[in-house]
């Protein structure tokens, strides 16, 4: 008896050339590129969750977004943030989520997801650079305050 599977191909096609990539030199820089794609009207409305994905020599091969959560939280599911590190063949990554109550200082929960991605990264060969809280006023980094 025959039978039929899905065939899994691994394809990344980058329709921006390699010479008009932007290159991430420091949180700054991450931070004023993903807020540009953050929705204005949302960033102080829902959490969402979002990662900068960077090739070996700090040039952005995309942004993902992972999740959009409630007011309160956002649930990120792990596998979503490697698969897309994954598939744009990624070498580093900065995460990013935004606290709507404008709130810039990290949550126990944030801290400990993070430190679970970063673990999980290593058997990837990823590097999870930070993690930046981000409101419409500015960024929080977790990396800069110690918390990794």
């Amino acid at each position: 008896m025959l039978h039929q599977v899905a065939e899994i191909q691994l394809i990344y096609r980058n329709k921006v050339p390699a010479s008009m990539r932007p290159r991430v030199d420091s949180n700054l820089e991450a931070y004023e590129l993903v807020i540009q794609s953050w929705n204005p009207d949302k960033i102080d409305f829902i959490e969402e969750f979002k990662v900068l994905l960077l090739n070996s020599a700090g040039h952005v091969l995309g942004i993902s977004e992972i999740a959009s959560g409630g007011i309160g939280g956002v649930f990120v599911e792990p596998r979503l943030v490697y698969i897309s590190a994954l598939k744009a063949n990624a070498k580093g990554i900065v995460l990013f989520h935004n606290h709507p109550s404008g709130n810039l200082s990290a949550s126990e929960a944030d801290i400990s997801f993070t430190k679970a991605l970063i673990r999980g990264a290593v058997y990837l060969d990823l590097v999870v650079i930070d993690h930046l809280i981000v409101t419409s006023e500015g960024y929080y980094s977790l990396a800069e305050n110690g918390c990794l």
